[in-house]
């Protein structure tokens, strides 16, 4: 039987649910599919909450063939504001000896603040100071570095696995010589991280030549949960081997983040530091 315009009403509903199905559609959310989308989705969940509170696991090494590595460790509880933007981390440094050495990191206004030990003075700079910059640990910042690895390719992006995440990673698989890969994004923290050990190196009269340096292996992976966006973890490994008398120096680093939940409290900088 038509309607009132001659058009059958069978038709006319059709027509209208798949109107409303349009309408939904164009209303909801699209699923996240890309690397990129991914990280919007990761940027509005961790923006969502006031803060959030990490944990931080980390070891480096320099090792000479033939003797014993010399070894530290780091482990530190960072917490993170949103509004205003400010970051705190209380952490230990383990030297291979057993030593224990507190730190403490602080960001506020843009400004980076760093103190080694009971005793030490505090140390200031901009984010883009190397020495300010290898002592800031920010899970949520590594979300805007992604974003400047994807302007350079090479970010892969797994699919959710049983437990809900996914991940982001780039990495260099095969050795490479540090000039032929210290212009891609993703390894300049790393190139960074290795100068003050060079300059170590140096100062014990160790020929140190950047140029013959290689970058063994990197891999930087960002975990996400796939259906929130939330950033579960981060991590960062890389190597380099410097030569040294036709043997090999070997450094590495492994540092791990994984996230501990929200932080609902204030972040300031201790008295008489400013």
């Amino acid at each position: 039987m038509g309607g009132e315009d001659g058009q059958p009403a069978a038709a006319k509903s059709a027509a209208a649910s798949a109107s409303a199905a349009a309408a939904a559609s164009e209303k909801a959310p699209a699923s996240p599919e890309t690397p990129g989308d991914f990280l919007d989705l990761a940027e509005k969940a961790m923006a969502a909450q006031h803060g959030w509170t990490f944990a931080v696991r980390g070891q480096e090494g320099l090792t000479l063939q033939g003797q014993q590595p010399s070894n530290a460790s780091y482990t530190a509880t960072v917490r993170l504001t949103s509004d205003p933007e400010a970051l705190q981390s209380h952490g230990v440094i383990i030297s291979s000896k057993g030593q224990r050495k507190p730190e403490e990191v602080f960001v506020v206004g843009g400004t980076g603040y760093v103190k080694e030990g009971d005793a030490g003075a505090w140390k200031q700079g901009a984010l883009t100071d190397p020495v300010i910059a290898n002592k800031v640990e920010d899970p949520v910042a590594v979300i805007q570095t992604f974003r400047t690895y994807l302007k350079q390719g090479g970010v892969t992006l797994t699919e959710a696995d049983s437990h809900g995440k996914v991940r982001l990673q780039v990495r260099v698989a095969s050795p490479r010589k540090v000039p032929e890969v210290q212009d891609r994004a993703y390894v300049k923290s790393a190139v960074r991280e290795m100068e003050p050990v060079l300059d170590q190196l140096r100062g014990a009269g160790v020929a140190v030549d950047k140029s013959q340096v290689t970058l063994s292996r990197l891999t930087e992976t960002l975990t996400l949960d796939a259906r929130t966006g939330k950033v579960e973890a981060h991590a960062f490994r890389f190597a380099f081997l410097i030569p040294n008398g036709g043997q090999n120096i070997t450094y590495t680093q492994d540092v791990s983040e994984e996230n501990r939940g929200v932080f609902g409290g204030s972040i300031a900088l201790p008295p008489g530091v400013s």
